[in-house]
Protein backbone atom coordinates (compact mmCIF):
# COMPACT_ATOMS: atom_id res chain seq x y z
CA UNK A 1 0.00 0.00 0.00
CA UNK A 2 1.07 3.54 -0.92
CA UNK A 3 1.76 5.55 1.88
CA UNK A 4 1.90 8.44 -0.27
CA UNK A 5 -0.90 8.15 -2.67
CA UNK A 6 -4.72 7.99 -1.13
CA UNK A 7 -5.49 5.13 -3.60
CA UNK A 8 -4.37 1.51 -3.39
CA UNK A 9 -1.49 0.61 -6.01
CA UNK A 10 -3.27 -2.52 -6.78
CA UNK A 11 -6.35 -1.08 -7.24
CA UNK A 12 -5.13 1.51 -9.55
CA UNK A 13 -3.45 -1.00 -11.96
CA UNK A 14 -6.65 -2.81 -11.97
CA UNK A 15 -8.73 0.31 -12.78
CA UNK A 16 -10.53 -0.69 -9.63
CA UNK A 17 -11.82 3.08 -8.32
CA UNK A 18 -10.35 4.60 -11.39
CA UNK A 19 -11.22 4.38 -15.01
CA UNK A 20 -8.80 3.52 -17.77
CA UNK A 21 -9.27 6.53 -19.13
CA UNK A 22 -6.95 8.24 -16.00
CA UNK A 23 -4.33 6.04 -16.12
CA UNK A 24 -1.09 5.61 -18.95
CA UNK A 25 1.65 3.01 -18.71
CA UNK A 26 4.64 3.57 -19.91
CA UNK A 27 6.58 0.53 -19.83
CA UNK A 28 10.30 1.76 -19.33
CA UNK A 29 11.94 4.93 -18.85
CA UNK A 30 13.75 7.29 -21.75
CA UNK A 31 13.92 11.04 -21.49
CA UNK A 32 13.84 11.16 -25.55
CA UNK A 33 10.78 9.42 -25.95
CA UNK A 34 8.99 8.44 -22.41
CA UNK A 35 10.05 11.58 -21.12
CA UNK A 36 8.08 14.32 -23.84
CA UNK A 37 4.99 11.54 -23.88
CA UNK A 38 4.69 11.81 -20.16
CA UNK A 39 5.17 15.29 -20.21
CA UNK A 40 1.86 16.00 -22.31
CA UNK A 41 0.02 13.30 -20.58
CA UNK A 42 0.69 14.96 -17.30
CA UNK A 43 0.04 18.69 -18.79
CA UNK A 44 -3.61 17.15 -19.92
CA UNK A 45 -4.31 15.78 -16.57
CA UNK A 46 -3.61 18.95 -14.88
CA UNK A 47 -5.48 20.71 -17.46
CA UNK A 48 -8.50 18.04 -16.43
CA UNK A 49 -10.89 19.28 -19.62
CA UNK A 50 -13.38 16.97 -18.29
CA UNK A 51 -13.14 17.84 -14.19
CA UNK A 52 -12.52 13.97 -13.73
CA UNK A 53 -9.75 15.22 -11.52
CA UNK A 54 -6.46 14.54 -13.65
CA UNK A 55 -5.28 10.89 -13.86
CA UNK A 56 -1.78 8.82 -13.51
CA UNK A 57 1.18 7.96 -15.24
CA UNK A 58 2.74 4.87 -14.31
CA UNK A 59 6.58 4.06 -15.87
CA UNK A 60 8.22 0.51 -15.71
CA UNK A 61 4.52 -1.22 -16.35
CA UNK A 62 3.85 -2.06 -19.65
CA UNK A 63 0.07 -2.26 -21.14
CA UNK A 64 -1.45 -5.18 -22.96
CA UNK A 65 -4.77 -5.14 -24.46
CA UNK A 66 -5.42 -1.70 -22.64
CA UNK A 67 -4.66 -3.39 -19.09
CA UNK A 68 -1.65 -3.34 -17.00
CA UNK A 69 1.10 -6.25 -18.10
CA UNK A 70 1.78 -7.99 -14.42
CA UNK A 71 4.31 -8.74 -13.39
CA UNK A 72 5.79 -5.19 -13.85
CA UNK A 73 8.62 -4.88 -15.99
CA UNK A 74 9.62 -2.44 -13.26
CA UNK A 75 12.51 -0.16 -13.32
CA UNK A 76 16.57 -0.05 -11.47
CA UNK A 77 17.12 2.40 -9.07
CA UNK A 78 18.85 4.74 -11.26
CA UNK A 79 16.21 5.10 -13.86
CA UNK A 80 13.16 5.68 -11.24
CA UNK A 81 15.52 8.27 -9.26
CA UNK A 82 16.68 9.81 -13.04
CA UNK A 83 12.38 10.03 -14.03
CA UNK A 84 11.86 11.60 -10.78
CA UNK A 85 14.24 14.35 -11.39
CA UNK A 86 13.85 15.09 -14.94
CA UNK A 87 9.94 14.96 -14.81
CA UNK A 88 10.01 17.45 -11.48
CA UNK A 89 12.23 20.00 -13.50
CA UNK A 90 10.29 19.81 -16.62
CA UNK A 91 6.33 19.90 -14.92
CA UNK A 92 8.59 23.56 -13.37
CA UNK A 93 8.74 24.76 -17.11
CA UNK A 94 5.06 24.25 -17.73
CA UNK A 95 3.47 27.92 -18.06
CA UNK A 96 2.50 28.18 -15.18
CA UNK A 97 4.33 25.38 -13.21
CA UNK A 98 2.63 22.17 -11.95
CA UNK A 99 4.12 19.78 -9.05
CA UNK A 100 2.68 16.64 -9.98
CA UNK A 101 3.06 14.17 -7.08
CA UNK A 102 5.84 11.72 -7.27
CA UNK A 103 5.29 8.11 -5.73
CA UNK A 104 7.69 5.12 -6.46
CA UNK A 105 6.12 2.31 -5.36
CA UNK A 106 7.16 -1.74 -5.49
CA UNK A 107 4.59 -3.81 -6.82
CA UNK A 108 5.53 -7.48 -6.91
CA UNK A 109 9.07 -7.27 -6.00
CA UNK A 110 9.50 -4.23 -9.05
CA UNK A 111 10.37 -0.88 -8.70
CA UNK A 112 7.90 1.46 -10.43
CA UNK A 113 7.37 4.99 -10.39
CA UNK A 114 3.66 6.43 -10.53
CA UNK A 115 2.61 10.21 -11.14
CA UNK A 116 -0.16 11.54 -10.02
CA UNK A 117 -1.48 14.53 -11.91
CA UNK A 118 -4.37 15.93 -10.01
CA UNK A 119 -6.46 18.92 -11.21
CA UNK A 120 -4.62 22.29 -11.05
CA UNK A 121 -6.40 25.29 -9.09
CA UNK A 122 -3.70 27.24 -11.97
CA UNK A 123 -5.06 25.47 -14.97
CA UNK A 124 -4.73 25.86 -17.90
CA UNK A 125 -1.15 24.76 -18.03
CA UNK A 126 0.73 24.21 -21.46
CA UNK A 127 4.08 22.37 -21.89
CA UNK A 128 7.09 22.50 -24.18
CA UNK A 129 6.86 19.89 -26.82
CA UNK A 130 5.28 21.72 -30.14
CA UNK A 131 6.57 21.81 -33.76
CA UNK A 132 8.72 24.10 -32.99
CA UNK A 133 9.52 23.68 -29.37
CA UNK A 134 7.34 26.09 -28.69
CA UNK A 135 4.72 25.43 -25.62
CA UNK A 136 1.35 24.20 -26.01
CA UNK A 137 -2.02 23.91 -24.50
CA UNK A 138 -3.00 19.56 -24.02
CA UNK A 139 -6.39 18.21 -23.00
CA UNK A 140 -7.67 14.45 -22.77
CA UNK A 141 -10.40 13.25 -24.58
CA UNK A 142 -11.20 9.39 -23.51
CA UNK A 143 -7.57 7.75 -23.36
CA UNK A 144 -6.40 10.35 -25.80
CA UNK A 145 -4.25 12.94 -25.43
CA UNK A 146 -4.74 15.87 -27.51
CA UNK A 147 -3.10 18.92 -28.84
CA UNK A 148 -6.25 21.95 -27.84
CA UNK A 149 -4.73 24.38 -30.18
CA UNK A 150 -5.73 22.14 -33.05
CA UNK A 151 -9.45 22.20 -31.71
CA UNK A 152 -10.19 25.85 -31.39
CA UNK A 153 -13.67 24.25 -29.79
CA UNK A 154 -11.72 22.72 -27.12
CA UNK A 155 -9.13 25.15 -26.33
CA UNK A 156 -12.36 27.76 -26.17
CA UNK A 157 -13.54 25.32 -23.63
CA UNK A 158 -11.01 25.04 -21.30
CA UNK A 159 -10.21 28.81 -20.91
CA UNK A 160 -13.93 29.07 -20.25
CA UNK A 161 -13.04 26.84 -17.07
CA UNK A 162 -10.61 28.55 -16.29
CA UNK A 163 -12.70 31.07 -14.61
CA UNK A 164 -13.99 28.78 -12.34
CA UNK A 165 -13.04 26.24 -10.30
CA UNK A 166 -15.81 23.49 -9.43
CA UNK A 167 -18.25 23.82 -7.06
CA UNK A 168 -16.59 20.80 -4.96
CA UNK A 169 -12.95 21.72 -5.48
CA UNK A 170 -13.81 24.89 -3.93
CA UNK A 171 -12.33 26.09 -0.38
CA UNK A 172 -15.08 25.94 2.66
CA UNK A 173 -13.85 29.46 3.40
CA UNK A 174 -16.56 29.43 6.65
CA UNK A 175 -15.71 26.03 7.62
CA UNK A 176 -12.98 24.75 9.45
CA UNK A 177 -10.22 22.14 9.25
CA UNK A 178 -12.02 20.84 12.55
CA UNK A 179 -15.32 20.44 11.36
CA UNK A 180 -13.70 17.51 8.97
CA UNK A 181 -14.38 13.83 11.36
CA UNK A 182 -11.15 12.06 11.70
CA UNK A 183 -12.61 8.93 11.92
CA UNK A 184 -14.83 9.28 8.42
CA UNK A 185 -11.47 10.19 6.72
CA UNK A 186 -9.28 6.74 8.07
CA UNK A 187 -12.52 4.55 7.43
CA UNK A 188 -12.45 6.00 4.17
CA UNK A 189 -8.63 5.39 4.04
CA UNK A 190 -9.37 1.78 5.28
CA UNK A 191 -12.08 0.94 2.73
CA UNK A 192 -10.10 1.91 -0.19
CA UNK A 193 -6.98 0.25 0.99
CA UNK A 194 -4.48 2.98 1.36
CA UNK A 195 -1.50 3.10 3.24
CA UNK A 196 -2.37 6.72 4.12
CA UNK A 197 -3.89 4.87 6.85
CA UNK A 198 -0.39 4.47 8.41
CA UNK A 199 0.10 8.43 9.13
CA UNK A 200 -0.85 9.21 12.32
CA UNK A 201 -0.59 13.02 11.59
CA UNK A 202 -4.16 13.85 10.64
CA UNK A 203 -3.21 17.02 8.75
CA UNK A 204 -0.93 15.64 6.53
CA UNK A 205 -3.78 12.75 6.01
CA UNK A 206 -5.73 15.95 4.24
CA UNK A 207 -2.90 17.51 2.64
CA UNK A 208 -2.28 14.62 1.00
CA UNK A 209 -5.72 13.55 0.02
CA UNK A 210 -6.47 17.17 -1.02
CA UNK A 211 -8.89 17.52 1.70
CA UNK A 212 -8.11 20.97 2.61
CA UNK A 213 -6.55 24.29 0.95
CA UNK A 214 -4.04 27.01 2.01
CA UNK A 215 -6.25 30.56 2.54
CA UNK A 216 -3.92 32.95 3.41
CA UNK A 217 -2.16 32.18 6.87
CA UNK A 218 -4.29 28.97 7.69
CA UNK A 219 -6.26 25.76 5.95
CA UNK A 220 -9.82 25.28 5.20
CA UNK A 221 -11.82 22.26 4.10
CA UNK A 222 -12.89 22.39 0.63
CA UNK A 223 -16.29 21.45 -0.29
CA UNK A 224 -15.52 17.90 -0.87
CA UNK A 225 -14.15 17.18 2.25
CA UNK A 226 -17.09 18.20 4.10
CA UNK A 227 -19.74 16.69 1.72
CA UNK A 228 -17.78 12.82 2.96
CA UNK A 229 -16.43 13.79 6.17
CA UNK A 230 -17.96 16.47 7.41
CA UNK A 231 -18.92 15.96 10.77
CA UNK A 232 -22.35 17.87 10.64
CA UNK A 233 -23.06 18.40 6.89
CA UNK A 234 -26.32 20.31 6.64
CA UNK A 235 -24.45 23.24 8.77
CA UNK A 236 -22.33 23.70 5.74
CA UNK A 237 -23.92 22.43 2.80
CA UNK A 238 -27.82 23.00 1.91
CA UNK A 239 -30.11 20.32 0.96
CA UNK A 240 -27.39 18.08 0.93
CA UNK A 241 -29.31 15.11 1.28
CA UNK A 242 -32.00 12.35 -0.39
CA UNK A 243 -35.51 12.49 0.18
CA UNK A 244 -38.03 9.72 -0.42
CA UNK A 245 -41.66 9.67 -0.73
CA UNK A 246 -43.63 6.77 -1.17
CA UNK A 247 -47.22 7.42 -2.70
CA UNK A 248 -50.21 5.11 -1.95
CA UNK A 249 -52.86 4.16 -4.54
CA UNK A 250 -56.06 5.62 -4.90
CA UNK A 251 -57.62 9.26 -6.22
CA UNK A 252 -55.95 10.97 -3.05
CA UNK A 253 -52.49 9.45 -3.83
CA UNK A 254 -51.54 9.93 -0.09
CA UNK A 255 -47.79 10.29 1.05
CA UNK A 256 -47.67 6.25 2.44
CA UNK A 257 -43.94 6.71 3.67
CA UNK A 258 -41.55 9.32 3.60
CA UNK A 259 -37.92 9.00 4.79
CA UNK A 260 -34.72 11.18 4.49
CA UNK A 261 -31.61 10.23 4.40
CA UNK A 262 -28.46 12.18 5.80
CA UNK A 263 -24.72 12.32 6.94
CA UNK A 264 -21.72 11.95 4.62
CA UNK A 265 -22.78 11.02 0.91
CA UNK A 266 -20.94 8.05 0.67
CA UNK A 267 -23.59 7.12 3.44
CA UNK A 268 -26.40 8.49 2.57
CA UNK A 269 -26.19 6.74 -0.81
CA UNK A 270 -25.31 2.84 0.84
CA UNK A 271 -28.30 3.23 3.45
CA UNK A 272 -31.10 4.53 0.48
CA UNK A 273 -29.77 1.56 -1.55
CA UNK A 274 -30.33 -0.79 0.91
CA UNK A 275 -33.58 0.12 1.68
CA UNK A 276 -34.78 0.17 -2.18
CA UNK A 277 -33.47 -2.69 -2.39
CA UNK A 278 -35.32 -4.12 0.20
CA UNK A 279 -38.63 -2.65 -2.16
CA UNK A 280 -37.77 -4.75 -4.90
CA UNK A 281 -38.03 -8.56 -3.71
CA UNK A 282 -37.32 -11.10 -6.32
CA UNK A 283 -40.57 -13.07 -7.67
CA UNK A 284 -40.32 -16.22 -8.51
CA UNK A 285 -42.17 -17.95 -11.42
CA UNK A 286 -42.65 -21.28 -11.63
CA UNK A 287 -44.27 -23.91 -14.78
CA UNK A 288 -46.92 -26.43 -13.86
CA UNK A 289 -44.13 -28.78 -12.68
CA UNK A 290 -42.91 -26.66 -10.44
CA UNK A 291 -39.44 -26.17 -12.23
CA UNK A 292 -38.07 -22.20 -11.94
CA UNK A 293 -38.73 -20.80 -15.36
CA UNK A 294 -37.96 -16.99 -15.04
CA UNK A 295 -36.85 -14.65 -12.12
CA UNK A 296 -38.03 -10.84 -12.47
CA UNK A 297 -38.01 -7.92 -9.71
CA UNK A 298 -40.52 -4.69 -9.99
CA UNK A 299 -37.25 -2.31 -10.02
CA UNK A 300 -33.69 -3.69 -11.11
CA UNK A 301 -31.10 -2.76 -8.41
CA UNK A 302 -28.79 -1.73 -10.98
CA UNK A 303 -31.09 0.50 -12.43
CA UNK A 304 -31.85 1.92 -9.40
CA UNK A 305 -28.12 2.24 -8.18
CA UNK A 306 -26.68 3.52 -11.48
CA UNK A 307 -29.64 6.17 -11.54
CA UNK A 308 -29.52 7.45 -7.93
CA UNK A 309 -25.50 7.57 -7.85
CA UNK A 310 -25.48 9.71 -11.67
CA UNK A 311 -28.01 12.16 -9.39
CA UNK A 312 -25.61 12.26 -6.41
CA UNK A 313 -22.54 12.56 -9.17
CA UNK A 314 -23.82 15.29 -11.18
CA UNK A 315 -26.28 17.05 -9.18
CA UNK A 316 -25.76 20.53 -8.23
CA UNK A 317 -24.62 21.48 -4.43
CA UNK A 318 -24.39 25.31 -4.68
CA UNK A 319 -25.82 27.95 -2.44
CA UNK A 320 -28.52 28.51 -5.34
CA UNK A 321 -29.08 24.45 -5.71
CA UNK A 322 -31.10 24.37 -2.20
CA UNK A 323 -32.90 21.04 -3.54
CA UNK A 324 -31.73 17.69 -2.02
CA UNK A 325 -32.16 14.43 -4.32
CA UNK A 326 -35.83 13.25 -4.93
CA UNK A 327 -36.96 9.97 -5.32
CA UNK A 328 -40.91 9.66 -5.85
CA UNK A 329 -42.85 6.01 -5.30
CA UNK A 330 -45.68 5.85 -7.27
CA UNK A 331 -47.44 2.38 -7.53
CA UNK A 332 -45.89 1.92 -11.10
CA UNK A 333 -43.14 3.87 -11.89
CA UNK A 334 -39.92 5.59 -9.95
CA UNK A 335 -38.70 9.07 -10.41
CA UNK A 336 -35.24 10.09 -9.62
CA UNK A 337 -34.73 13.84 -9.75
CA UNK A 338 -31.69 16.06 -9.34
CA UNK A 339 -31.69 20.11 -9.63
CA UNK A 340 -30.12 21.77 -11.77
CA UNK A 341 -30.36 19.77 -15.29
CA UNK A 342 -27.15 18.30 -17.18
CA UNK A 343 -24.06 20.40 -18.27
CA UNK A 344 -24.34 22.47 -21.77
CA UNK A 345 -23.30 19.98 -24.20
CA UNK A 346 -25.39 17.41 -23.15
CA UNK A 347 -28.53 16.86 -25.36
CA UNK A 348 -31.55 14.25 -25.41
CA UNK A 349 -29.92 12.21 -27.89
CA UNK A 350 -27.41 11.74 -25.93
CA UNK A 351 -30.07 9.39 -23.49
CA UNK A 352 -30.76 7.09 -26.15
CA UNK A 353 -30.54 3.27 -26.19
CA UNK A 354 -27.31 3.59 -28.28
CA UNK A 355 -25.94 6.95 -28.16
CA UNK A 356 -22.40 7.88 -28.83
CA UNK A 357 -20.92 9.05 -25.72
CA UNK A 358 -20.53 12.66 -25.15
CA UNK A 359 -16.97 13.97 -23.88
CA UNK A 360 -18.96 17.33 -21.76
CA UNK A 361 -16.27 18.28 -19.10
CA UNK A 362 -18.45 17.19 -15.60
CA UNK A 363 -20.34 19.47 -13.02
CA UNK A 364 -17.84 17.70 -9.99
CA UNK A 365 -14.35 16.64 -10.38
CA UNK A 366 -13.78 15.22 -6.48
CA UNK A 367 -17.58 13.72 -6.18
CA UNK A 368 -16.69 11.34 -8.91
CA UNK A 369 -13.82 10.17 -8.14
CA UNK A 370 -14.86 9.54 -4.30
CA UNK A 371 -17.45 7.57 -5.62
CA UNK A 372 -15.18 5.70 -7.56
CA UNK A 373 -12.55 4.43 -5.07
CA UNK A 374 -15.47 3.15 -3.09
CA UNK A 375 -16.64 1.13 -5.60
CA UNK A 376 -19.96 3.23 -5.88
CA UNK A 377 -19.35 4.32 -8.97
CA UNK A 378 -18.09 2.95 -11.81
CA UNK A 379 -16.55 3.68 -15.65
CA UNK A 380 -17.31 7.25 -16.52
CA UNK A 381 -19.65 7.03 -19.32
CA UNK A 382 -20.95 3.04 -18.31
CA UNK A 383 -23.99 4.29 -16.08
CA UNK A 384 -26.48 4.83 -18.91
CA UNK A 385 -26.20 1.77 -20.91
CA UNK A 386 -26.24 -0.11 -17.62
CA UNK A 387 -29.59 1.21 -16.76
CA UNK A 388 -30.89 0.16 -19.93
CA UNK A 389 -28.98 -2.93 -20.26
CA UNK A 390 -30.76 -3.75 -16.77
CA UNK A 391 -34.19 -2.60 -17.34
CA UNK A 392 -33.96 -4.84 -20.59
CA UNK A 393 -32.65 -8.21 -18.92
CA UNK A 394 -35.41 -7.92 -16.25
CA UNK A 395 -37.78 -7.78 -18.69
CA UNK A 396 -38.63 -4.16 -17.91
CA UNK A 397 -39.96 -1.01 -20.04
CA UNK A 398 -37.09 1.03 -21.26
CA UNK A 399 -36.25 4.01 -18.68
CA UNK A 400 -36.92 7.64 -19.74
CA UNK A 401 -34.56 10.66 -19.10
CA UNK A 402 -35.79 14.14 -19.02
CA UNK A 403 -34.80 17.74 -18.56
CA UNK A 404 -36.38 21.06 -19.88
CA UNK A 405 -34.82 23.88 -21.78
CA UNK A 406 -33.85 25.67 -19.00
CA UNK A 407 -31.92 23.05 -17.80
CA UNK A 408 -33.60 23.41 -14.07
CA UNK A 409 -34.31 19.27 -13.52
CA UNK A 410 -33.13 15.92 -14.71
CA UNK A 411 -35.42 12.74 -13.96
CA UNK A 412 -35.10 9.42 -14.47
CA UNK A 413 -38.43 7.27 -14.73
CA UNK A 414 -38.12 3.53 -14.25
CA UNK A 415 -41.36 2.38 -14.92
CA UNK A 416 -41.97 -1.01 -13.12
CA UNK A 417 -42.05 -4.25 -14.45
CA UNK A 418 -45.67 -5.19 -15.77
CA UNK A 419 -45.74 -8.10 -13.60
CA UNK A 420 -44.36 -6.26 -10.48
CA UNK A 421 -47.72 -4.02 -11.34
CA UNK A 422 -50.15 -6.89 -11.02
CA UNK A 423 -49.27 -7.64 -7.71
CA UNK A 424 -48.54 -3.97 -6.61
CA UNK A 425 -52.08 -3.23 -7.72
CA UNK A 426 -53.42 -6.66 -5.48
CA UNK A 427 -51.77 -5.56 -2.88
CA UNK A 428 -52.87 -1.99 -2.96
CA UNK A 429 -56.55 -3.15 -3.26
CA UNK A 430 -56.30 -5.17 -0.31
CA UNK A 431 -55.04 -2.39 1.71
CA UNK A 432 -57.62 0.05 0.78
CA UNK A 433 -60.51 -2.58 1.03
CA UNK A 434 -58.45 -2.44 4.53
CA UNK A 435 -59.04 0.95 5.05
CA UNK A 436 -63.24 1.05 3.84
CA UNK A 437 -61.96 2.56 0.69
CA UNK A 438 -64.23 -0.12 -1.17
CA UNK A 439 -64.59 2.08 -4.54
CA UNK A 440 -60.86 3.48 -4.78
CA UNK A 441 -59.73 -0.51 -4.32
CA UNK A 442 -62.27 -1.42 -7.29
CA UNK A 443 -60.70 1.35 -9.25
CA UNK A 444 -56.64 0.34 -8.56
CA UNK A 445 -57.73 -2.75 -9.92
CA UNK A 446 -59.45 -1.92 -12.59
CA UNK A 447 -56.81 0.76 -13.92
CA UNK A 448 -54.44 -1.99 -13.53
CA UNK A 449 -56.46 -4.67 -15.33
CA UNK A 450 -57.02 -2.23 -18.08
CA UNK A 451 -53.22 -1.39 -18.89
CA UNK A 452 -52.51 -5.01 -19.05
CA UNK A 453 -55.10 -7.10 -19.69
CA UNK A 454 -53.20 -10.21 -20.48
CA UNK A 455 -51.96 -10.50 -16.60
CA UNK A 456 -53.70 -13.52 -14.83
CA UNK A 457 -53.17 -12.14 -11.85
CA UNK A 458 -55.40 -8.79 -12.85
CA UNK A 459 -57.70 -10.21 -14.74
CA UNK A 460 -58.47 -13.18 -11.46
CA UNK A 461 -58.26 -9.57 -9.06
CA UNK A 462 -59.81 -7.94 -11.22
CA UNK A 463 -62.75 -11.19 -11.53
CA UNK A 464 -63.08 -11.15 -8.38
CA UNK A 465 -63.77 -7.51 -7.23
CA UNK A 466 -66.56 -7.60 -9.70
CA UNK A 467 -67.90 -10.48 -8.01
CA UNK A 468 -67.99 -8.29 -4.91
CA UNK A 469 -69.65 -5.21 -6.75
CA UNK A 470 -72.57 -7.57 -8.18
CA UNK A 471 -71.06 -6.73 -11.35
CA UNK A 472 -71.21 -10.49 -13.37
CA UNK A 473 -71.07 -9.05 -16.63
CA UNK A 474 -67.82 -7.34 -16.34
CA UNK A 475 -66.35 -10.47 -14.95
CA UNK A 476 -67.46 -12.58 -17.81
CA UNK A 477 -65.89 -9.61 -20.31
CA UNK A 478 -62.73 -9.96 -18.18
CA UNK A 479 -62.60 -13.76 -18.91
CA UNK A 480 -63.03 -13.08 -22.97
CA UNK A 481 -60.44 -10.27 -23.11
CA UNK A 482 -58.01 -12.71 -20.96
CA UNK A 483 -58.20 -15.50 -23.75
CA UNK A 484 -57.76 -13.44 -26.12
CA UNK A 485 -54.74 -11.59 -24.98
CA UNK A 486 -53.74 -13.76 -22.66
CA UNK A 487 -51.10 -17.21 -22.32
CA UNK A 488 -53.23 -20.03 -22.61
CA UNK A 489 -51.29 -21.85 -19.85
CA UNK A 490 -52.40 -19.31 -17.53
CA UNK A 491 -56.81 -19.83 -19.02
CA UNK A 492 -57.61 -22.40 -16.62
CA UNK A 493 -57.48 -20.54 -13.54
CA UNK A 494 -58.74 -17.56 -14.78
CA UNK A 495 -61.84 -19.51 -15.77
CA UNK A 496 -62.01 -21.12 -11.92
CA UNK A 497 -61.95 -17.76 -10.60
CA UNK A 498 -65.10 -17.05 -12.92
CA UNK A 499 -66.37 -20.14 -11.78
CA UNK A 500 -66.21 -19.28 -8.01
CA UNK A 501 -67.37 -15.98 -8.31
CA UNK A 502 -70.38 -17.63 -10.20
CA UNK A 503 -71.47 -19.84 -7.24
CA UNK A 504 -70.84 -18.00 -5.13
CA UNK A 505 -73.62 -15.58 -6.66
CA UNK A 506 -75.66 -18.55 -7.62
CA UNK A 507 -75.06 -19.64 -4.11
CA UNK A 508 -76.95 -16.20 -2.64
CA UNK A 509 -79.61 -16.15 -5.09
CA UNK A 510 -80.63 -20.05 -3.72
CA UNK A 511 -79.93 -19.15 0.06
CA UNK A 512 -81.99 -15.78 -0.78
CA UNK A 513 -84.59 -18.15 -2.00
CA UNK A 514 -84.73 -20.26 0.81
CA UNK A 515 -85.50 -17.55 3.20
CA UNK A 516 -88.18 -16.42 0.98
CA UNK A 517 -90.11 -19.52 1.53
CA UNK A 518 -92.56 -19.70 4.18
CA UNK A 519 -91.74 -22.84 6.43
CA UNK A 520 -93.54 -23.93 9.43
CA UNK A 521 -91.53 -24.09 12.78
CA UNK A 522 -91.90 -27.80 14.07
CA UNK A 523 -92.46 -27.58 18.17
CA UNK A 524 -89.83 -27.67 20.86
CA UNK A 525 -89.87 -31.27 22.69
CA UNK A 526 -88.24 -30.98 26.02
CA UNK A 527 -86.68 -34.37 27.64
CA UNK A 528 -87.16 -34.45 30.97
CA UNK A 529 -84.33 -36.36 32.69
CA UNK A 530 -86.22 -38.73 35.47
Amino acid sequence: MSLILPIDIDGLLRYRGVESERVEFKASWDPKTTGPQALRTICAFANDYQNLNGGYVVVGVAERDGRAALPPAGLSPADAAAAQKWIAGHCSRFDPPYRPVLSPETVEGRLILVVWAPASDMRPHRTPGGPDDSRRYRVRLGAETVDAERRPDLLRCLMQQTARVPWDDRAAQDARVEDLSEARVREHLRDVRSGLLDESNARDVYRRMRLVRGINDHEVPRNVALLFFGRDISTHIRAAQIEVVQFAAGRAGNVQDERIFGGGLADQLRDCLTWLENLSSTILQKSEDGDPTAHWVGYPVAALREALINAAYHRGYDVDQPEPIKIYMYPGRVDIISYPGPVPGVEPRHFRRDADPVFAPARNRRIGEFLKELGLAEKRLSGLPKIFNAMEANGSPAPRFRFDEQRTYFRVTLPAHAKHEAVAASLDAARLRALGETADAFRRIESAWEADPASPVLAREFIRACGEHGRYQRAEEVLAAFERQGPRSAAPQVVRTLAEVLAIRDGLKQAQRLQAQPRSTPPIRETVRR
